[in-house]
């Protein structure tokens, strides 16, 4: 018989993939936030839940920026050199914030990733007055900014786009260029996220079933499942509207879940 709760995952990859190529941002900010709700009210009793939510949302990461990032690629949205200087302070980042995820506290996890929600969703309804025009970014700045970069999408389970596009605007870069681009970086973060959670989890004990180290292979097929469909759909609306009244809706979503997460805790 189908178990229902296999149902509700590719309804978050739908979300959250669409989400991801609208904006640039918001797949694992969707993600990690259900995955944590749900498996708590189902009842799972893990102290590594907040650690398999965010390993998941990496491995789901992979799949949707590849959709994402073809979508963008076609026309001509990702800046590829500045990926290139970008990805190994990336991939370092991400697999020092994987070791890091492990060595605190499932509440700490908790509230950091509201703390980054708040930040995120104040950003989204004030706005940052960023440069205009094209610019070729320096590389000193995109490579040191890279490594924090990684550190941070691996505590939130994210593809890095809330930190990557307004760097890149601060750059210079056009907007839908920046958001391209972001979604390009996300491969390298997630690829070495998923990585990194499977080796740091094979060391863990009471996780629970169906896991490769702290990825849930249920919870990671479901939403790709879905994820891959609806980003590139995301990614096509980006190029034909403004999204500054969806990211504002965005953010007070975000701000509620935010404060939900940490009560809690």
């Amino acid at each position: 018989m189908l178990d229902i709760s296999l149902l509700f995952y590719p309804l978050i990859g739908a979300v959250a993939g669409y989400l991801a190529g609208l904006m640039g941002v918001g797949g694992g900010l969707i993600i990690v936030p259900s995955l944590w709700f749900l498996w708590g009210l189902w009842g799972w009793d893990s102290p590594w839940l907040m650690q398999l939510a965010l390993g998941t949302s990496l491995t789901t990461i992979i799949f949707t920026s590849i959709s994402s990032i073809v979508a963008h690629h076609r026309r001509r949205g990702v800046r590829w050199p500045i990926v290139g200087v970008m990805a190994p302070g990336l991939v370092i980042g991400v697999w020092l914030g994987d070791y890091l995820a492990i060595l605190v506290s499932q509440a700490f996890l908790v509230q950091f990733f509201c703390l980054f929600c708040v930040v995120v969703a104040i950003k989204m309804l004030i706005g940052w007055k960023l440069a205009t025009g094209d610019a070729k970014p320096s590389r000193s700045l995109l490579g040191g900014t890279s490594c924090i970069i990684g550190v941070v999408s691996a505590l939130v389970g994210i593809g890095g786009g809330t930190m990557t596009v307004p760097t890149l605007r601060l750059c210079g870069i056009d907007m839908k260029q920046a958001v391209g681009t972001s979604a390009a970086c996300g491969f390298p973060i997630a690829l070495g996220g998923a990585i990194g959670a499977i080796y740091t989890g094979l060391q863990l004990d009471e996780l629970p079933a169906s896991t490769l180290g702290l990825i849930h292979l249920p919870a990671a097929f479901g939403i790709i499942s879905a994820s891959v469909f609806f980003a590139p759909m995301g990614a096509r609306m980006a190029h034909r509207l403004s999204a500054v009244a969806l990211q504002r809706i965005f953010a007070i979503v975000l701000l509620l879940v935010a404060v939900k997460m940490w009560f809690n805790t």
